[in-house]
């Protein structure tokens, strides 16, 4: 009879999207240059509450666009911590009953014990086959 082992939960590297956090850095910045860039070049009649709010905008979408380029889920020997757009949760093994990612999904969801289910935003439909392959790791690591 075969051995069957578990992978090593603790060093698992990190689940991180590749194009998503790739589109999210060049729109943050873009955006970030852009309106600090129109604010410096307005004409004369714009007064500064009117460059500052240009700015501004800029300053938001870049934040939010850092936000979602640090998205993660990071596996650890306990359980899953997922950070998704929101503040992050640590989700212990054995309370991880199924990861879901069917046709059409953009990410991975992980059914919970409790009958709830989360999104994984780590693991992005738009990365192709290396999101299938992500998804199975991941699976791998819940071992269901």
């Amino acid at each position: 009879m075969p051995v069957v082992t578990t992978p090593d939960r603790a060093a698992a590297a990190a689940f991180r999207p590749v194009r998503g956090r790739a589109v999210a850095i060049i729109i943050g910045v873009a955006i970030l240059v852009g309106a600090v860039g129109l604010a410096i070049v307005l004409p004369e009649e714009y007064r500064i509450m009117d460059r500052l709010t240009c700015a501004g905008i800029g300053v938001g979408v870049a934040a939010f666009m850092t936000r979602y380029a640090t998205i993660h889920a990071k596996p650890d020997a306990e359980g899953l911590y997922v950070r998704n757009l929101g503040g992050g949760e640590h989700i212990p093994w054995d309370e991880i009953t199924a990861v879901r990612f069917s046709q059409g999904m953009p990410w991975p969801r992980i059914d919970l014990s409790d009958g709830t289910d989360m999104a994984v935003m780590a693991i992005q439909r738009s990365d192709g086959p290396r999101s299938v392959a992500e998804a199975q790791r991941l699976a791998d690591l819940i071992g269901r």
